[in-house]
């Protein structure tokens, strides 16, 4: 009878029309039926080709079913391989779709998905190329196996095809994947320094404190970031790693900021507690020299003409006017001090200091128009000298290398010589002579004549 799958071949042997046997045959023969189930179950493997049992059709037949299945392994081997492939890509598409939302990026995700249908249709063939063809029945003819050997044959080469492209198109990520990478092994050094700093910040407004600093303007600003510190410990998978090294780098920032200013702020409080002391003192000595403003003025209306000082009326009163001022900002900064309003003390100090440089240049215009009048009066040769030699410099320059003057040039220093000539006119005019408008004149000379000489340098120096 035929075997089936699974099932010892076994033979039956007739028992009927018995022979006369002597007792030793008759025993032999007992022994040799009952060894016949044991040498079928030896000889079954060589019955079993390929995970089941079959029946020996020859030679030609179990070739190509040998052939068909050699062809089946591998092309279940090129299905491997590709699946693997296509797992280790998408782990490289999903590193990149998180970190970059490019246009270069979005396209790659659209050509892995093109890949991916490409390698779900060439998939499904081979899988129906399988499912159609039972390598292991008995009775499969030489022509099915033939068949089904062409059939996975195509199946493998489609899928090395795709796996191919799909090692091209890996390759082609590189630059994407590399930049993904980077950015994914920065994300959580950046987190952890952005919560080092903030703890910093922390720590250093505590020791302030302890010294009896309020900073509660630090304090505020370091509450705010706060909701800062909750979405970096959310992590990159709700908000994108992007956004958390942004994040992460502007906490790390504003915290090293705070701790900055935190750790200066007692050597803030103690130049400010300085600059009161200074200040409170500078306004003071100012007080006494505005007082000796009305005698300058009293000498100079006495010696001079009325050109010579009327400018300066003001001067006494405005100078007691901005110390009072400044008088009264001190102790509005002192106020700010005293209740740790940094800011503001370090803004009305400043508003002190403008004052009584603004009053500190007044008064010491007086004296010092008194001295160059009285320079001038005595020697008005002196400033006269000066001015034309000025010129005469200037002048020199102006000719070096040429033998007719760069009118440019010869025009404003002509109109210099000529004005200086009517400023020592008006030296010689009345009994009591302008000084002081010669001495403007004498200095806006020699101003035009800087001027020249300065565009005279820079042309020559541009040849």
């Amino acid at each position: 009878m035929t075997a089936t799958p699974g099932t010892p071949a076994t033979r039956s042997y007739p028992l009927s029309a018995p022979r006369a046997r002597s007792g030793s045959t008759a025993l032999r023969d007992t022994l040799t039926l009952m060894s016949l189930p044991v040498l079928a179950a030896l000889a079954l493997p060589a019955a079993f080709a390929g995970g089941g049992t079959r029946r020996w059709f020859g030679g030609r037949a179990e070739g190509q079913r040998a052939e068909a299945q050699a062809a089946k392994d591998a092309a279940a081997a090129a299905f491997y391989e590709l699946d693997t492939a296509q797992r280790d890509l998408r782990i490289s598409i999903e590193t990149i779709t998180a970190v970059d939302d490019s246009p270069a990026a979005r396209r790659t995700v659209s050509d892995f998905a093109a890949l991916g249908q490409r390698i779900d249709e060439v998939s499904r063939r081979y899988i129906q190329a399988v499912d159609a063809h039972d390598l292991d029945r008995d009775d499969l003819e030489a022509t099915a196996a033939s068949r089904a050997r062409s059939e996975l044959t195509s199946a493998k080469d489609e899928l090395i095809r795709v796996k191919q492209e799909l090692d091209r198109f890996g390759g082609s990520l590189g630059p994407l994947l590399g930049k993904a990478e980077t950015q994914l092994a920065r994300l959580a050094p950046a987190v952890e320094r952005a919560r080092q700093a903030l703890l910093g910040a922390s720590n250093a407004l505590d020791a302030v404190r302890e010294q009896g600093l309020r900073a509660d303007d630090l304090a505020a600003r370091l509450a705010a970031l706060s909701p800062e510190l909750t979405r970096l410990n959310q992590g990159a998978g709700q908000h994108g790693v992007a956004e958390t090294l942004e994040r992460a780098e502007r906490v790390q920032r504003e915290a090293g900021a705070i701790r900055a200013e935190a750790e200066r702020l007692p050597q803030k409080a103690a130049e400010i507690d300085h600059r009161l002391v200074s200040l409170r003192t500078r306004a003071q000595a100012l007080t006494t020299r505005a007082g000796q403003v009305d005698p300058v003025l009293s000498e100079l209306r006495r010696r001079f003409a009325a050109a010579c000082w009327q400018d300066l009326q003001q001067v006494p009163a405005q100078a007691a006017e901005n110390v009072r001022q400044a008088e009264l900002k001190l102790r509005e900064a002192q106020t700010a001090r005293d209740a740790q309003r940094w800011p503001d003390a370090t803004s009305l100090l400043s508003t002190v200091r403008a004052l009584l440089n603004t009053t500190d240049e007044a008064v010491s215009a007086a004296g010092d128009r008194l001295n160059r009048l009285n320079a001038v009066q005595k020697d008005p040769q002196a400033e006269i000298d000066r001015t034309r030699f000025a010129i005469r410099d200037a002048q020199r320059l102006a000719m070096t290398g040429r033998t007719t003057p760069d009118p440019r040039h010869a025009r404003p220093l002509d109109e210099a010589v000529a004005r200086l000539e009517r400023a020592i006119g008006t030296l010689e005019a009345g009994r009591h002579p302008d000084y002081w408008h010669f001495l403007t004149e004498t200095d806006g000379v020699r101003q035009s004549v800087s001027r020249v000489v300065a565009q005279i340098r820079e042309e020559r120096g541009g040849h």
